[in-house]
């Protein structure tokens, strides 16, 4: 009786993981979208901060300037950070206007945010600044897209964020629907909730007046989950401009994929520890749903583990059931565990539009996840604010 309690018992957290997860999916039908406005208003400038992406930064500066959008009403600025290389001779040949800058002792994407943003906001020109990643190609129609939220009260806005080479490798292909996932069905429905879409890095839009308002001094490596926190605890929230996509790169390489996954959720770890916490305990206090989310979302772990452990729990529960040693109202709330996952990744595959191939992309998924498990027990809690450039496909020109 003691071990089938501590079996349900254990269950606990994974079902609110699930049970959150589950909800999301079920309400990330598509969000309806503003009319464009027609001339567009906007003054966009569109901020490209690069640390030695000499191989692909003319491709991300050609692909923003043909965009459907008045060539007079954005600039494309590059911010060749701390580079060792060509990126700041190739952006402006490409077309774009270059900002260099040189400081050893302050490295990092949020640096090289911070330095623009002053220069952009001292020129009072622009009236909302988008940040794209150097590795990036955008849709489109993205700056009409902001353009039209802007025009619809927003002051911050996050696109689609996907992966341009998805069929490089069945890692690819695994990141692809789990961006989908974390960037597409939770920002969905999280739009359709009225909280926070949240940041993520790559096509990100803020007005200028919220910026003056609000600071963008996040210097971690996940800088935009940082900012997203402090706009929520500002009162604003990120809108979902989900019919607008950016693509980035992913690595397919196993050594790259590990240096970065480091990175990112030991950046992730940190921050839940330093914030979620004080989100739960603000946004019980203020009645906030924005701030309450921001916190559920802090504290749900990356998918892989919650899969991992909804694997291990079932598999547990379900052979001592078998062996005649268990209870079976031990292994159902398991059970459920199991069926909210695959709601979640269920969604997450449809709408990722991969076809049958994800059948057997799928059969990859558990060898992904006891990957990504041990690199979380070798790992520690990244602090890391330098930029360290992950290796890509693409070869320099």
């Amino acid at each position: 009786m003691f071990v089938d309690l501590a079996i349900a018992a254990l269950s606990l957290p994974v079902l609110a993981w699930t049970g959150y997860l589950a909800m999301l999916a079920l309400l990330s039908r598509a969000n309806p979208v503003p009319p464009y406005p027609s001339p567009p208003k906007s003054r966009f400038d569109v901020v490209v901060p690069a640390h030695d992406e000499e191989a692909g930064i003319a491709g991300t500066v050609e692909s923003v300037l043909a965009l459907d959008y008045p060539r007079e009403l954005y600039r494309v600025i590059v911010v060749a950070d701390n580079c060792r290389d060509s990126t700041a001779k190739r952006a402006e040949q490409a077309g774009a206007l270059v900002i260099e800058r040189h400081d050893p002792s302050r490295r990092g994407k949020g640096y090289a945010l911070e330095h623009a943003f002053e220069r952009i906001l001292a020129e009072n020109v622009s009236d909302a600044i988008v940040v794209i990643d150097a590795d990036t190609k955008v849709s489109p129609n993205l700056l009409k897209a902001f353009d039209a939220r802007l025009e619809a009260g927003a002051s911050a806005g996050q696109a689609e964020y996907g992966v341009a080479n998805r069929a490089a490798s069945w890692r690819t292909r695994l990141m692809h629907i789990a961006l989908t996932l974390f960037h597409d069905v939770r920002s969905r429905a999280r739009e359709r909730l009225g909280v926070s879409a949240g940041l993520r890095g790559n096509g990100m839009l803020f007005a200028t007046p919220l910026l003056r308002a609000v600071p963008h001094d996040a210097f971690s490596i996940v800088e935009d989950v940082e900012y997203g926190i402090k706009l929520g605890l500002s009162g604003h929230r990120v809108h979902y401009v989900g019919e607008a996509r950016v693509l980035g790169e992913m690595v397919s390489g196993s050594s790259a994929a590990r240096s970065q996954r480091r990175r990112w959720e030991g950046g992730r770890w940190l921050l839940a520890r330093r914030h979620a916490g004080r989100l739960l305990a603000v946004g019980l206090r203020r009645r906030s749903l924005v701030i309450l989310d921001l916190a559920a979302d802090l504290l749900v772990p990356p998918l892989s583990y919650v899969g991992f452990a909804t694997i291990a729990g079932v598999v547990a529960s379900a052979a001592r059931v078998a062996l005649g040693r268990g209870a079976f109202w031990s292994l159902a709330p398991w059970c459920v565990c199991a069926l909210f996952f695959a709601v979640y990744v269920g969604r997450g595959a449809w709408l990722a539009r991969v076809g049958p191939r994800v059948a057997l992309d799928l059969l990859w998924a558990p060898v992904y996840m006891v990957w990504k498990v041990a690199l979380a027990l070798r790992a520690s809690p990244s602090g890391e604010r330098e930029w360290v450039r992950t290796a890509r496909e693409a070869k320099k020109p």
